[in-house]
């Protein structure tokens, strides 16, 4: 006999919940009801579940196993249920998203107007922040991330190449001199942002493989990118910039590029979810978003980018 998910989803609540009268009050059902089905669940399993006392009750090793999986089959029937409602055209609930703080502002903010339009039904809980963050430990149900390695247990959608450049403002070059090789470097000043790996070992190739590796200064070390880059026009050093957030001031010649023969590690802007045997109406929306505005050749910054990085420090 085929067990009855109620009889899962009552026993979920009652352990979520304490008591099996928050439970059935919860669940808009008699105490009873509630009580009926967690006994009819044990009998079909044949362990017991609860420990029951006229004050509380205490959950067994058994128990506890079967509220995670209980936990998880509730949910699973919960997303099924919302993936039937929208498949009717309806995308509705509340999706959280988190992404890079500069990248958030500069490029997500001014389109999620779009996404809200489209979606009316959806409310978005999103969150900036630069820290590498643990998405289903921290409930996000879908991610930005701009990264070259990444967590094997999500799902990863490229969208973008983002290129970093050697960048610095023309006083700078003047006052300091421009760099000819990457060795050169270690003779300049850097802003450097912390969020990433060893942030004063850059790693460059040239066009014919060869690889080189180069210890900088840090004159700021910073862990947002918009206040380092603040410090940069200011012409205070040199930075390791992507594309995103300098194409405009390399295009109007605020900041000029060196080194250009010379490719620092790639990195791409993914859209990240975790793995799950049906994707939610609300992440696919998303997901599908996030290509449309970001994906290969879409992303507003690549375009312009190739003429801006010609601009060079020697002129």
């Amino acid at each position: 006999m085929p067990l009855d998910l109620n009889a899962f989803a009552a026993y979920a609540k009652v352990v979520e919940l304490g008591s099996f009268t928050a439970a059935a009050e919860a669940l808009k059902l008699s105490k009873s009801m509630v009580s009926r089905q967690v006994s009819m669940l044990e009998d079909e399993l044949g362990v017991r579940l609860l420990n029951r006392t006229t004050r509380k009750i205490s959950v067994t090793e058994a128990g506890a196993v079967v509220f995670e999986r209980a936990s998880r089959i509730v949910a699973e029937a919960e997303e099924a249920e919302r993936d039937a409602v929208c498949i009717e055209g309806a995308v509705r609930g509340r999706l959280r998203i988190n992404a890079p703080m500069t990248f958030g502002i500069r490029e997500l903010g001014p389109v999620l107007p779009k996404f809200l339009a489209r979606y009316p039904e959806l409310v978005v809980d999103l969150e900036l922040n630069d820290r590498r963050i643990d998405l289903m430990e921290e409930g996000f149900d879908v991610s930005l991330r701009i990264s070259a390695l990444l967590d094997s247990s999500l799902i990863a959608r490229q969208l973008a190449p983002v290129r970093r450049f050697i960048v610095g403002t023309p006083e700078y070059f003047r006052m300091h001199g421009v760099p000819k090789h990457p060795r050169d470097l270690a003779d300049h000043s850097f802003i450097l942002y912390t969020q990433v790996p060893r942030p004063e070992a850059l790693e460059f190739q040239d066009k014919a493989g060869k690889r080189l590796s180069v210890e900088v200064k840090g004159a700021l070390l910073c862990n947002n990118a918009d206040a380092a880059n603040s410090v940069l026009m200011a012409g205070q050093g040199l930075s390791v910039s992507p594309d995103f957030l300098c194409f405009e001031a390399l295009r109007s010649g605020r900041l000029v590029s060196v080194l250009d023969d010379w490719q620092t590690a790639p990195l791409t802007l993914h859209v990240i979810y975790p793995h799950t045997r049906h994707l939610s109406a609300k992440v696919r929306a998303f997901v599908d978003f996030a290509v449309e505005e970001f994906g290969p050749g879409k992303a507003p910054w690549i375009g312009p980018l190739g003429q801006a990085a010609k601009k060079r420090a020697a002129k």
